[in-house]
């Protein structure tokens, strides 16, 4: 299910942020080569994202290769009225993510990672839990997981042959 929702808005439409930027070093014979490792989240702010690394010698040049990589990683997931339609936990290794919908006025209250790739993604109130590693690598993978398995009222309706009204009672 989560594969349908990869899609392409124009390059204009994305934002990007860093989220780690590490120096990684490879020895040599000759000594020490130094390369730069990015790990960049970008987004539309509303309701796409997606994460890419990129490994370079240059720092501009790391970002700009994440950059590209995560314009190939877009996914695109439900909002409503600025925050998710329902709770949703999202794994990824041992990258562990919680995910409630908030109400009006709560903001992002989410830590590192994760808040940056809500951000971008548009969500402004959401309340937000990483529940087990710390490497934003499996933290970022971790949220966007979470994001890819929200359901809109839409879906859950025409899955269980139902009208939208149908979903909200009970």
């Amino acid at each position: 299910m989560a594969d349908n929702r990869r899609i392409k808005p124009t390059e204009s439409d994305l934002k990007e942020k860093l989220v780690n930027l590490n120096r990684v070093t490879k020895v040599n014979k000759g000594g020490r080569t130094f390369s730069f490792s990015a790990l960049v989240v970008v987004g539309d702010g509303n309701g796409t994202v997606g994460h890419g690394l990129g490994k370079a010698r240059d720092v501009s040049e790391s970002i700009a290769k994440a950059v590209d990589d995560a314009k190939k990683n877009l996914v695109k997931f439900p909002m409503n009225k600025g925050t998710i339609p329902h709770e949703q936990l999202g794994k990824y290794g041992a990258g562990k993510v919680l995910i409630k919908p908030a109400s009006d006025g709560t903001g992002v209250i989410a830590g590192g990672a994760m808040r940056a790739v809500l951000e971008i993604g548009g969500v402004q109130n959401v309340l937000a839990k990483s529940q087990g590693s710390s490497n934003p690598h499996n933290v970022i993978k971790a949220t966007v997981d979470a994001l890819k398995k929200l359901r809109s009222p839409y879906d859950v309706a025409r899955q269980r042959g139902v009208k939208v009204s149908k979903v909200f009672e009970g």
